[in-house]
């Protein structure tokens, strides 16, 4: 599976989800599990790979702002989140992560935000095919650290000057 491929399979199950995250990892899974376990492996790794690069403070700040606050699982699930909501906005973020404030219309945090299920996909299709866990995927150790700079999420004038965009639309001023 190549990356357009993992990105059209993102996509697809999106739009048919049409916002519902439960309903948006279920179809991945259903649409998982018309593949060959090789291609759901290969699936794996965009996945995986995808979420440790957006393992940022950057990215970090950014959903922080966007939830009203986010801890180590939160931010966790937002970037399942950000994964599930396809190639143009994942990219887009990780270019200037102040850019989710226009590349995102709507956002909930009460119902937005949080796509773990969307991180299990790949490993409850695999079961389904085969009956045996995932295997490893035999990436590179996950970071242990964001990458970047951290800097301090409770300094609101900071937050404000770093993400102009969002601080205006999510902060609630």
């Amino acid at each position: 599976m190549d990356e357009t491929e993992f990105w059209e399979i993102i996509d697809a199950t999106r739009e048919a989800a049409d916002g519902d995250a439960e309903e948006h990892a279920d179809l991945l899974v259903e649409r998982l599990t018309q593949l060959d376990p090789d291609s759901v492996v290969d699936f794996a790794r965009h996945f995986e790979n995808r979420f440790h690069r957006a393992y940022r403070w950057d990215v970090w700040g950014a959903a922080d702002i966007m939830l009203g606050g986010a801890s180590d699982d939160a931010f966790d699930f937002f970037r399942c989140w950000l994964i599930g909501q396809g190639r143009h906005v994942f990219e887009g973020a990780l270019h200037e992560p102040d850019a989710l404030a226009s590349l995102i219309d709507e956002f909930d945090p009460e119902v937005d935000g949080d796509s773990e299920d969307l991180g299990y996909a790949a490993d409850e299709a695999y079961e389904a095919l085969t009956g045996v866990r995932l295997p490893d995927l035999a990436l590179s150790d996950p970071p242990t650290e964001p990458e970047g700079t951290y800097f301090d999420f409770e300094d609101s004038d900071g937050m404000a000057d770093r993400f102009p965009k969002l601080w205006s639309r999510f902060s609630g001023i």
